[in-house]
């Protein structure tokens, strides 16, 4: 062999060699890469499978029973709790419901140990196709764990700690025990948890009584329960059940004719009352928060899991009445108020309305930053012009508005040269209403407004709504809003008055009133009349019926500042609310709408202040009563807060304004004679108030914005707030028979179709306030006109002083 051949075979055993050696250490690199691997997996169990939770919470499913909060009619309001669930046990679940589940989620449940491995594979699959997430691979399994004991964050560590939860549930509970808590925890949009408690949501009716459609249709939600629930989106909803029926047929848990018939039965939407299906029954929600925060001060945490039943004073018609006449009218005035707009204007692809998923996608991720708002309904804008506007409610709801009235609420923003933060267009995100016989489009609402409804015997709370709309915010204005009552707190000034000499046919001067800088000790006030219209003098009945300012200021003046100050806290309003000073005659001072309603009862019910209450009366989880209300109750003889003579009057002043006064639309529009009520705007009217009451029901409606600023030029109570409390009214006094005005107390005569107290009667009584009398002395509030009268009565000094010699009137308290 030549020397160049052995060379050759040399070379090429030490590259062999070198080869050889290569693919070791490659080797011996990855065998040590996967030891390390399998060591770190092995550390990261040893250190996670201690901290897993445990899974007695499982074993022993207990879910804690929630506050419940009922109307007085046993109308379920509200539910307060961490589970809320009709919880069933296994076997009492039909076997199709627990067939739509399982071809819906998880067909080889049976089969796997935790992790469906093939489901993986064709999820990854079908996610490739598509270029994107269209199909997951949690099983039944992973979503118990992920339910019961995680957050739904998206990061590794959690599906790792999700990964070994399953492996553990899996090895502790047999399959049935899985599917059982699965069936019972699960979310199912509309506040319903578990399967039993969505049939009730969604269709009304118990859980053994679905058909295959509406199981199909049941099991099609948890995929994504806030936007595929039939009331959310019936139409995505429906798409889902067939996905699911076509499932169960192909596993064979239908046969074809059961499929075909399913496919073909017709799916009614029926809330079973009492179910927070969107709401509850009746929206009650301002009421239930108020008795939940009243529970919660005497029993704290514990409220949420001892099975307590508080049975409210609430009466569930009316309180859907208060719902409804409150939106009305926030509606109302919003369609006349100026047009601020759609919500916002995006982007959106051209032709996306041809392609129905991208469409509900974007819908979908609108929907979540705009929220449909009860029957404000979130929609996109897809073309616009001044006759039409093309709205996508879903891809299969396309809304056109077309009608006049409609557009007219928002010409502002289809003509050509619209602002652009007004404009609307393609692409813009607005809300939509189903008005009856068409669809328009409108301002989610910024003014807000209250209605409050007592029973005056009692106090009893019978209706409460606090605002617009309570999942805005739970601020409830019946009790936390401190506004200006304006006008509607004369008749406390004017019971003040009869009670210190005058009557209604006290003839009062409606002249200017003007107190100087120097007077005053500040700034000149100036006060005026609504309109700016004077008169040279007006009876006090008159004053009161047509609100005049300068009559209410000159009773006032008359009576006293600081005696009003005394004379209102006895119906139950706060003395640091209501200064002692003029500008209180025009409702200058702070009230509650739930204060001014149980200060009209004091009216109502015959001059008793009785404290409003709502809770009746809490159960245990038993049924035993552990807390009975015993309210004051109107004739009781400590709770006379004004002389009953003074109801007699007020009550006959204040029929009249509501048949003949500012609020004579309430007679009117409800034909009814035993009315009594007031108006009230503020100035630049920030605040409209109606306050009125029957025997039986005394009830004040407000609106306002919550930080105070005007609700227009000329918008009064008499506008705003009255209409929503006739709305009200005319469903609560339904079948309640006229109620005539009591007979007429002793100590109290009519003289010449005049009131006249037996203390004051005529020659005595103030005749007049701000007029020349014959002997040229004034009853001006700042003379001892009155004073020397109440003193010759031996009612009280009067805080007036009489001027010497010719010298000025000395100042009024301001």
């Amino acid at each position: 062999m030549s020397s160049s051949a052995q060379s050759s075979k040399s070379k090429a055993r030490v590259s062999g060699s070198r080869l050889g050696r290569f693919f070791i250490k490659i080797a011996a690199f990855f065998a040590g890469l996967g030891l390390c691997g399998a060591l770190l997996v092995t550390l990261a169990l040893a250190l996670a499978w201690p901290n897993l939770p445990d899974l007695s919470a499982m074993v022993d499913y207990r879910p804690r029973v929630p506050l419940r909060i009922y109307t007085a009619d046993n109308v379920l309001i509200g539910e307060f709790g961490e589970e809320r669930r009709n919880v069933l046990r296994f076997h009492e679940v039909p076997d199709v419901m627990k067939s739509a589940i399982l071809a819906a989620e998880d067909d080889r449940f049976y089969q796997h140990g935790g992790i469906d491995y093939a489901g993986v594979v064709r999820a990854a699959l079908a996610n490739l196709t598509n270029m994107s997430k269209s199909q997951g691979a949690s099983t039944i399994t992973m979503q118990v764990a992920r339910n019961f004991y995680l957050s739904s964050e998206k990061t590794y560590t959690r599906k790792f700690y999700e990964l070994l939860l399953t492996f553990k549930i899996e090895a502790t509970l047999s399959k049935d025990e899985i599917l059982d808590l699965y069936m019972n925890q699960i979310y199912l949009g509309h506040r319903a948890y578990g399967f039993a408690a969505a049939s009730r949501t969604y269709f009304g009716k118990l859980l053994r009584d679905i058909t295959p459609a509406e199981a199909a249709m049941l099991a099609g939600i948890p995929k994504a329960p806030s936007r595929m629930n039939p009331i959310a989106n019936f139409e995505r909803a429906r798409t889902r059940q067939l996905y699911v029926l076509g499932r169960m047929r192909n596993l064979g848990y239908l046969t074809q004719e059961e499929y075909e018939e399913a496919v073909n039965q017709p799916i009614v939407i029926k809330r079973g009352l009492g179910t927070p299906a969107g709401g509850y029954a009746i929206h009650g929600e301002y009421a239930a928060e108020l008795a939940r925060q009243l529970l919660y001060s005497v029993y704290q945490d514990n409220i949420y899991s001892r099975g307590f039943n508080v049975y409210t004073t609430i009466d569930s018609k009316k309180q859907e009445a208060a719902y409804k006449a409150v939106r009305d009218g926030v509606l109302a005035y919003t369609r006349r108020a100026r047009f601020t707009g759609p919500e916002a204007t995006i982007s959106i692809p051209d032709g996306i309305e041809n392609d129905a998923q991208a469409l509900d996608n974007l819908l979908d991720d609108l929907q979540d930053e705009y929220p449909d708002n009860d029957d404000l309904l979130t929609g996109l804008v897809l073309s616009a012009s001044p006759d039409k506007v093309v709205v996508a409610r879903t891809s299969q709801q396309i809304v056109e508005i077309t009608n006049e009235s409609a557009l007219r609420v928002i010409a502002r923003g289809l003509v050509k040269n619209a602002e652009p933060d007004l404009r609307v267009q393609r692409g813009s995100v607005v809300y939509i209403r189903d008005a009856g016989d068409y669809w328009e489009l409108i301002n989610k609402p910024q003014v807000q407004a209250a209605l409050i409804s007592l029973r005056p015997d009692d106090g009893a709370i019978k209706a409460m709504v606090g605002g617009f709309h309570f999942q805005d915010g739970n601020f409830n204005r019946t009790t936390q809003a401190w506004r200006q009552p304006g006008s509607a707190f004369k008749p406390f000034i004017y019971a003040a008055g009869l009670e210190r000499g005058l009557t209604p046919g006290t003839q009062i001067s409606d002249e200017p009133f003007v107190l100087t800088a120097e007077q005053t000790g500040s700034k000149p006030w100036t006060p005026k009349n609504y309109g700016g219209n004077y008169e040279p003098m007006v009876t006090l009945r008159e004053g009161l019926y047509r609100s005049k300012n300068m009559v209410s200021i000159r009773i006032m003046q008359a009576v006293g500042p600081q005696y009003v100050q005394d004379y209102v806290t006895r119906f139950g309003f706060d003395r640091e609310r209501q200064p002692a000073v003029l500008p209180l005659a025009l409702g200058a001072g702070s009230v509650t709408p739930l204060q001014l309603a149980s200060a009209y009862g004091v009216f109502a019910n015959g001059g008793y202040r009785v404290p409003p209450y709502l809770i009746d009366r809490v159960t245990d989880s038993e049924g035993n009563v552990i807390m009975q209300a015993k309210p004051v109750v109107a004739g009781d003889a400590s709770a006379r807060a004004i002389d009953e003579r003074t109801v007699y009057v007020m009550n006959d002043l204040l029929r009249g304004v509501a048949t003949r006064g500012t609020g004579a639309r309430a007679s009117a529009q409800l034909e009814r004679t035993d009315l009594a009520g007031k108006t009230g705007t503020t100035n630049d009217s920030h605040d409209a108030w109606f306050a009125g009451y029957t025997p039986g029901l005394s009830t004040v409606a407000w609106l306002g914005f919550d930080q105070p600023r005007s609700l227009g030029s000329g918008e009064t109570g008499g506008g705003l707030a009255l209409p929503v409390w006739v709305d009200y009214m005319r469903v609560a006094l339904d079948g309640v028979e006229h109620s005539p005005m009591p007979p007429m107390p002793s100590g109290l005569q009519v003289v010449d179709g005049d009131y006249f107290f037996s203390e004051f009667p005529p020659g005595q009584a103030v005749a007049r306030v701000g007029l020349p009398l014959p002997s040229d002395r004034y009853l001006e509030g700042t003379v001892d006109g009155i004073s020397n009268l109440l003193n010759e009565l031996g009612l009280g000094q009067g805080s007036y002083a009489e001027p010497q010699g010719g010298a000025q009137p000395q100042p009024v308290p301001f």
